[in-house]
């Protein structure tokens, strides 16, 4: 009796660690069969298990600055040089669009000589070939990303096109060193490509609909940054796109999403207006790779004030300060406003942009903005480092670093490091900077030029 007593006591207790073990472990495995296989888990099933979101990133303490706010257009007046308005939507005169591109460009014609007496009349430049009505480039393969690794995955497809075959990890190991980093920023990216590899690679901002077809008709894929909101429970987050085609009867493009897939290449189709709506959470930006040799054709294909970064983030900073009129209530805009003020700041090396940028980011902060921006976009802590406002990097950092994906951005803990020996606390700043390097070890400080 007294055995058959101790072998029920074992039972239960083999049922209960059992259970205990299941309680804590099944979220994990219930996210692990959804990171594999993310249809065959019910959203009612993800809701249960997964930690819930905060709502938005803390907003200021103080209001923005409204005269601050009212006299940013007339800080950006003062400033030189002064943008060069976008060329309209055509492609250089020798340009043969290729539908079916392999990565190879096509070779430009040869000039053909005049023939007959010459006059001292100026010749009409030649006519611009006009845009093709839909492009969709061949012999470029979509590859499923890893976990949290859709800027590698996107830059080894575009890569693959050109030519340079790399694995995704590979790319990641060089550029995220730490395998949870929830970030690859623009220019880590395309120092990659500048550092690593035979081909050359710009990062933009300020992209259009116009200049997205322009590349993708004369033969190029390019990447972009915008926001995706895959469902409720994982929330919005940022995301790397190569767009490969576009196709103005049905007001489409056609990109390879390493997320949502089709898997079989044949390529996602989001309309202009939605693609339109996410690209502008990050400033519209573009990453466009090419082989060196094509870096005359690629600059005749760009507007003139995106080749120079001053007079880049000069006419977005304008551009988004005439949206704040017409779409007051956007975070996004007012957040790309304190962010291109932030970059020209740093360029020109005028200081009252930075509290201006400032006063931009309280208002994005006001309306609200994704917790997770912190995550892909550093430009506040900058702008309120260089203004004095201290409490609002450390405000916005802990909101960052109480997320378990957060800790892991080693940009929050560099900016951190900043703010702490601005206060004059060494020992703090030592501890945050020897976080951020061990994340790291290659980190830097994005550079414009």
């Amino acid at each position: 009796m007294l055995r058959k007593r101790w072998l029920w006591l074992a039972l239960l207790a083999v049922v209960l660690i059992g259970g205990v073990g299941t309680y804590l472990l099944y979220p994990r495995l219930i996210l692990a069969a959804h990171e594999r296989y993310p249809d065959a888990v019910p959203n009612q099933l993800l809701f249960l298990v997964a930690t819930p979101l905060p709502t938005a990133l803390p907003a200021p303490t103080m209001a923005a600055d409204g005269n601050q706010l009212a006299a940013i257009s007339e800080q950006l007046a003062d400033l030189q040089p002064t943008a060069t308005p976008s060329p309209v939507p055509t492609l250089p005169p020798t340009f043969t669009p290729q539908f079916q591109s392999s990565g190879q460009q096509p070779d430009t014609p040869e000039p053909t000589a005049l023939i007959g007496p010459t006059t001292a009349t100026t010749p009409l430049p030649p006519t611009p070939t006009p845009l093709p009505t839909a492009v969709r480039l061949e012999n470029i393969n979509i590859i499923p990303q890893k976990f949290n690794n859709c800027g590698p995955a996107n830059l080894t497809i575009t890569l693959g096109y050109h030519g340079v075959v790399v694995d995704q990890l590979e790319v990641g190991d060089a550029v995220k060193p730490n395998y949870d980093d929830r970030n690859v920023s623009p220019w880590e990216l395309v120092d990659y490509v500048n550092y690593e590899t035979p081909l050359q690679a710009r990062y933009l901002v300020g992209g259009t609909e116009v200049l997205l077809k322009q590349l993708i008709a004369a033969g190029y894929p390019v990447i972009i940054e915008k926001g995706l909101y895959p469902n409720a429970w994982e929330g919005w987050m940022g995301h790397y796109l190569t767009v490969v085609g576009y196709d103005d009867t049905s007001q489409e493009f056609i990109s390879l999403d390493t997320f949502l897939g089709p898997w079989d290449s044949s390529g996602r189709r989001d309309s202009y207006d939605t693609v339109d709506e996410f690209w502008q959470m990050f400033n519209y930006t573009v990453i466009l790779v090419y082989p060196p040799e094509d870096e005359t054709r690629v600059l005749s294909l760009l507007p003139p004030q995106l080749v120079d970064p001053v007079q880049m983030w000069q006419q977005t900073a304008v551009t988004n300060q005439q949206l704040t009129t017409t779409q007051p209530d956007n975070p996004y805009v007012w957040f790309n406003l304190g962010s291109s003020l932030t970059h020209l700041a740093r360029l020109t090396n005028n200081a009252t942009l930075y509290t201006s940028a400032a006063a931009a980011f309280d208002q994005a902060r006001t309306i609200g903005l994704p917790w997770r921006m912190l995550w892909y976009q550093f430009e506040p802590y900058e702008a309120y480092l260089e203004s004095g406002r201290l409490e609002d990097v450390f405000t916005l950092s802990d909101a960052i670093l109480s997320t378990e994906g957060g800790y892991t951005v080693e940009e929050t803990h560099l900016y951190r490091s900043l703010a702490y020996t601005a206060q004059g606390n060494e020992a703090a700043a030592n501890a945050a900077l020897a976080t951020a390097l061990e994340l790291n070890p290659n980190l830097q400080l994005p550079i414009d030029n």
